[in-house]
Formats: C-alpha cells, structure tokens, sequence
C-alpha cells in the first residue's frame, strides 16, 4: 500500500489542525496505508530559522517527503495564507519535493473569507514544487473542530463527512482506483 507523510504546519501545541491531522491519518490507516505524521513545529528552530540545509533534521525531513507516495499538508489560515511555519519548511525542501507525489491539501481557520486560501496561497506553491496529483482539498472551520480533554477532535457532522470524502478520494489517487467509504 502506498505511504503518506501527514504534515502539520500549525506553530501550537493545542493545534485543532494537527488534531484533525491525526484524526484523519486514523482514516488512511483504515485504508491500508503507513501513515508518519510530521509536526513541523517539532523541527529545530535553529534549522528552519536559520534555512540551514544541511541540518540533520532537515536532511531527514526531506527524506520523509521522497520517500512517501502522498503527502497531506495541512495548515491553519492566518491572514488568507498558509502559516510561516509551513512556508519556512516548504523554503527549505529541494524545489521538485513533491514530484511524482499525490497531495491533498488542507486548512483550518476562523471565517468562511479564508477559503481560498488553499486554492490561491497553497496549491501554486504545491504546483511548482511538481506535485503530480493535487487532488480536491478541504477548509475546516475551526467552529466545527472541538477538542477533547485529550486533544481528540469532535468534527461536526456536515464537515466531518466532507473530511471523509476527500481523505477518500485522496486514499484512491494514490492507489489509482475509485474512492469506496470505509466504514468504521
């Protein structure tokens, strides 16, 4: 089965975009795939800050990202863009990362105004990084993502099947079928 790098670009440690994130690579998994999960706020900010190349935990970054047939990239909106943090690790990446990958791109955020932020921030710098497949992304508003005790997301219904669809669809790019809805 195909692997996928699950990428979080999200700076908190209380993240409602890494929660959904994970709630989500539970979905992949139930689809067969090896799913490694990338913080990137984990990263040394030596490293990112300092667009050190060489660092050994962006050389191994990298190779998360060669090394994986899919890529889901996800990102909260912060002024109709994608978070710094991700653009630093995207900065730091060979220029054709993504080549030969299939990427489902995703956002949360706090207003509906922020929609296209995926369509007009993210997917050209996923384009010209050679993705090969980006498939049909998805904005969450973060409303619709509550967070347990635990950090285990509550997603409201309407979203939560929007979510399932496209984590399907990009299940079934990646193995080159038609999406089927796992069930649970």
């Amino acid at each position: 089965m195909p692997t996928v790098l699950s990428v979080s670009g999200s700076p908190s440690v209380t993240s409602r975009t890494t929660s959904l994130l994970r709630h989500l690579d539970d979905r992949l998994r139930l689809h067969g795939h090896d799913v490694t999960a990338l913080d990137v706020r984990t990263l040394p900010a030596d490293a990112l800050l300092g667009a050190d190349f060489a660092h050994p935990a962006i050389v191994r970054t990298a190779a998360l990202f060669q090394e994986a047939d899919g890529i889901v990239i996800g990102t909260p909106v912060y002024k109709a863009a994608y978070s710094g943090l991700l653009k630093a690790l995207l900065d730091l990446l060979p220029q054709y990362a993504l080549r030969d990958k299939t990427v489902l791109p995703l956002a949360t955020g706090g207003s509906t105004a922020h929609v296209l932020a995926l369509d007009y921030a993210l997917r050209p710098v996923l384009n010209s990084m050679g993705a090969a497949h980006i498939v049909p992304g998805w904005f969450t508003l973060d409303k619709d993502i509550i967070l347990g005790d635990d950090g285990t997301p509550t997603v409201a219904p309407a979203a939560a099947d929007a979510l399932a669809e496209v984590t399907d669809n990009f299940s079934a790019a990646l193995s080159g079928r038609t999406a089927a809805p796992v069930s649970r």
